[in-house]
């Protein structure tokens, strides 16, 4: 259930990653490689290592079963010479010999010598790859008997010093220079008491050289691979006689540094590679037969087909990750320019052109994108000129309809003061009304600077001022704000208001005052007077309406306003109502500065710090 339940977690989170994200072709292609790749790999991994586990243990059994026949052949020579020198003790022949029974003539004494050495030089020579020497000590007669070329005199010191129930690894009673060891096996058989010289004793002394050793341990490599020796710490290993010299040199010291049981299997490392090690113990000689044969050489192909197999992967997986870069640089890069140049022109960037040196499928595509980009330039650039142009009736239009207004309190104001007398009051706005139209009639500029239109404010506020006694006005403006440009007439139909709807509805107020404030980004004005105001209700509707059409019944004023300072400056620029300071109504004008403007200011900015 577990695993059912984790397979389902994985197929859905591999789901997700290819079909469910966010991520490129390019990145869902390496992965679904990968992906594809990790299973093949894993399963190759395992079903390796179950390969490899399944041939060592044959290996294992396999070298244990070799050594084990090859070590019962040697036991098996060994139980021969053994089993033939007990029965050979009791041989009729070798009893005589031993003068146990009355000898006969010198002619009798002659044919059993040669009954006793035939038989041992019969018994010697049935296995020619296992020679075997015999030899008849006779305590009685002083005398021995051999089946081979034997220098040596009877010894009883010899005989004494040298009889064992055991096999022993020794030189010989008159060892030749340079000549090796044997192994010898002396027997002897007194009433039941064996091992015991009691002075007229037969002995019997099998040997054996190492050279029958050798002879098995040669048949028993011929054919393979492996190294075998006959080893005994303390004593010279007895070795094929086409043993690998360097690896014995080394195996030898780490057999002397093992604790050997009657069988022992291992691996070890030997000249920098691993061996199997297998022993087992001669149990009538207290030799052990060793055999190591090199992991590599029997598992080489095991391992030779799995770096096969590893390089092909990567082999694979380099042309897999080749063929996905392909398929970026000629599908999925060609795409992401498409995509790049199709988000600059949904940010208005027209002028974006896509261009590819390679003559492919796309390039039929970047060229049909260049072609309509270039048409929606156009297109746009005809739309927007046409903009300009109309926006520029518009204003002009709006500063029609302004001066119209103005000059229609005016002039009520100079037939009031006519009909009042006051010839001064009335050569002071005719003076103004001249300076105005002066000022308005210069139909070549649209704009003018804030300082000019400060001037005219002045002008105005002093004509106002000479109406009511009461108008006190104050104007505080920034130097750097006097040299910015604005629409003409901007803040005069505004001061008018104030004049007329605040000042004007209370004998109690006169106070106009009007600041300005400068900043990188916005230019903002403050008009305020001390009048009566107007309720929360009402500023909210009036803030209403000047996002809304220009309506018979308000008047076309500050909507006018508001809507040139929109058209010159953007949508971020404003006019807006609020309760003032000092008690009655405020407006506020915002706009903001052109971006070149902005940049300009910046970089004065950090050039002053």
């Amino acid at each position: 259930m577990g695993l059912r339940m984790g397979w389902h977690r994985g197929i859905d989170y591999i789901r997700r990653r290819l079909f469910g994200s966010r991520q490129s072709l390019f990145a869902k292609m390496n992965l679904l490689i990968v992906i594809l790749f990790i299973p093949i790999i894993l399963m190759y991994s395992y079903s390796n290592d179950v390969a490899l586990n399944v041939v060592s243990k044959e290996l294992q059994m396999s070298n244990t079963r070799q050594l084990t026949f090859l070590s019962g052949q040697i036991e098996s020579r060994i139980k021969q010479m053994m089993d033939f020198t007990i029965s050979f003790s009791k041989d009729p022949n070798v009893k005589t010999f031993n003068g146990l029974q009355i000898w006969g003539d010198r002619y009798d004494r002659m044919q059993t010598r040669y009954a006793v050495q035939e038989k041992m030089v019969l018994q010697s020579g049935i296995v020619n790859i296992w020679p075997a020497r015999y030899t008849v000590y006779s305590q009685q007669n002083q005398d021995l008997i051999s089946n081979f070329s034997n220098d040596s005199k009877y010894d009883d010191t010899y005989l004494t010093g040298n009889v064992s129930s055991n096999w022993v690894y020794r030189h010989g009673q008159s060892p030749k220079a340079g000549e090796p060891k044997a192994f010898y096996w002396l027997y002897t058989d007194n009433f039941g008491q064996q091992g015991v010289i009691r002075g007229s004793s037969l002995v019997v002394e099998a040997s054996f050289s190492n050279e029958n050793i050798q002879n098995m341990l040669d048949s028993y490599k011929a054919g393979g691979q492996r190294e075998t020796v006959f080893y005994h710490k303390g004593e010279a290993p007895i070795l094929n006689r086409t043993a690998n010299q360097k690896l014995i040199h080394e195996l030898i010291p780490a057999l002397d540094e093992m604790t050997l049981g009657d069988t022992n299997q291992q691996v070890i490392q030997l000249d920098g590679k691993s061996y199997l090690l297998s022993s087992i113990k001669s149990p009538n000689l207290n030799w052990y037969l060793v055999d190591v044969v090199a992991l590599e050489q029997v598992l080489g192909p095991i391992s030779y087909s799995r770096d096969l197999f590893y390089f092909t992967m990567v082999l694979l997986f380099v042309v897999g990750i080749t063929a996905s870069i392909l398929l970026y640089r000629n599908v999925q890069r060609p795409i992401k320019q498409l995509i790049g140049g199709l988000q600059r022109v949904k940010r208005g960037d027209f002028t974006v052109r896509i261009y590819s040196k390679d003559s492919s499928e796309f390039s039929f595509l970047f060229h049909r994108f260049n072609e309509m980009s270039r048409q929606i330039q156009d297109l746009i650039e005809n739309v927007l000129n046409e903009k300009l142009r109309a926006r520029e009736a518009t204003l002009k239009q709006l500063q029609a309809q302004i001066n119209p207004h103005f000059l229609y309190n005016c002039l009520g104001y100079i037939i009031n003061m006519a009909q009042m007398k006051e010839e001064e009051a009335v050569v002071s706005m005719a003076h103004n009304l001249s300076a105005y139209y002066r000022y308005t009639t210069r139909m070549e500029k649209e704009t003018a600077t804030l300082s000019e239109e400060v001037k005219l404010l002045v002008n105005y506020l002093d004509i106002q001022k000479l109406r009511n006694g009461r108008i006190d006005y104050h104007i505080d403006m920034p130097e750097p704000m006097l040299a910015q440009h604005v629409p003409r007439l901007l803040l005069q139909p505004i001061v008018e208001n104030a004049v007329i709807h605040g000042i004007g509805k209370t004998y109690s107020s006169g106070a106009i005052q009007i600041v300005g404030e400068f900043s990188e980004r916005y230019c903002t004005i403050y008009v305020d007077d001390d009048g009566p105001g107007m309720t929360a209700e009402d500023e909210e509707a009036l803030n209403r309406k000047m996002l809304e059409p220009l309506q018979e019944e308000m008047g076309c004023g500050l909507w006018n306003t508001n809507q040139r300072i929109m058209h010159q400056f953007g949508g971020s620029s404003f006019l807006h109502f609020t309760k003032s300071p000092l008690g009655g109504f405020r407006t506020v004008i915002q706009w903001e500065l052109p971006a070149d403007e902005q940049d300009r200011l910046k970089k004065a900015e950090k050039g002053d710090n």
